[in-house]
């Protein structure tokens, strides 16, 4: 039987229902996958509050990335998967004990790699990634400024920009300020009204680069502290998280503004970056991910990179998971693991006690 964590619809963490049913038999391309590990990310939290942009109609299983072992393989995928482990970007369906992954979207995971820990980097890696060298293309030597420096995205971007080379400004609350200097960055208070003079003082020609998550209003002072020649990379809309109405228009509203900014002769770019660009072409999409994937869980595997789990929950206490990621007040991913594995872990502790 596969246990499954279901959003039925527009509700708070308590809302979210555990159900069962029939394990399936995968069909052709697709392999079935023993879930171990799977996250927690922004795009769960909008689409419980149905604010994601192209989130499917409720009920559903949300889940955007999972790792975990192939089990069964369906016609015309190589029987030798079973067995191993391997990442895969699902967008829906990894907050479950098994699910259908398209043979095709299976990254390895390389040997000796903690399954929690890969995890926090599959849509959180692959997306600093392709901001990173894809989008921004960045270079060493150059400045950055990373908001929300202590999340699973920002602190992936963190680590990944230090990694290359590149000086980072990272804004956090002052409780992660530890945490994100700890990784390299220079933390500032990203409530401190004086914010676009602090990082003025630390980069006064401007930065080479900015990823914003926040949108809203504040995306123009983003856009305002680069330098000639930078790129503002948005990829979220977390300032309109609470804000009533439909998911669309917060979207859209971002896009013209940059869009126009992109029309003006200051040799700055705007860009919205969308992970599923390219996905109309399956072949061309999926090599990227494993290619891009590859790269960050290498630097994982090799000890250059610390993976950052929040905290191990329990599959079964998803709505717990759910409203600590909300809370903001941890650095790092929270991951959902598979119930079994949480208890052993648990026990191991208590042991060590």
């Amino acid at each position: 039987m596969i246990t499954e964590v279901v959003l039925p619809g527009q509700v708070e963490p308590e809302g979210l229902e555990l159900r069962t049913r029939p394990l399936p038999e995968p069909g052709p391309g697709q392999a079935l996958v023993a879930v171990e590990a799977s996250g927690v990310s922004f795009a769960e939290q909008q689409m419980r509050r149905g604010k994601y942009y192209d989130q499917p109609p409720f009920p559903f299983v949300p889940g955007y990335d999972l790792v975990g072992t192939v089990v069964s393989t369906g016609p015309g995928v190589d029987p030798a998967l079973r067995g191993r482990r391997f990442a895969a970007l699902t967008k829906i369906g990894g907050w479950a004990s098994h699910t259908l992954v398209d043979a095709g979207d299976l990254v390895k995971v390389p040997e000796g790699v903690d399954a929690a820990e890969a995890e926090t980097v599959v849509v959180n890696g692959i997306t600093a990634w392709q901001m990173l060298h894809r989008v921004a293309k960045v270079r060493p030597g150059m400045t950055v400024l990373v908001h929300g420096a202590n999340g699973g995205v920002g602190t992936t971007l963190v680590q990944l920009a230090r990694h290359s080379g590149i000086k980072v400004i990272g804004t956090a609350s002052p409780r992660h300020h530890d945490a994100v200097h700890a990784l390299g960055a220079t933390p500032l208070d990203y409530r401190d009204p004086d914010l676009p003079a602090r990082v003025r003082a630390l980069a006064p020609g401007g930065v080479d680069a900015v990823f914003d998550h926040i949108g809203g209003e504040g995306i123009v002072d983003s856009f305002r502290l680069l330098a000639r020649g930078g790129t503002l990379v948005s990829y979220g809309t977390a300032a309109t998280r609470d804000v009533p109405g439909s998911s669309r228009t917060p979207v859209l509203k971002l896009l013209a503004r940059l869009t126009l900014w992109n029309l003006l002769p200051n040799g700055r770019r705007a860009h919205f970056f969308n992970l599923w660009a390219g996905r109309r072409r399956p072949a061309a999409f999926q090599e990227r991910i494993r290619d891009d994937l590859g790269q960050v869980l290498a630097l994982l595997a090799k000890g250059e990179f610390t993976a950052l789990v929040a905290a191990r929950i329990p599959l079964s206490d998803a709505a717990e998971a759910m409203r600590l990621a909300e809370s903001g007040t941890v650095a790092g991913k929270v991951v959902l693991v598979a119930d079994e594995d949480a208890r052993r872990r648990r026990s191991g502790e208590e042991g060590a006690r």
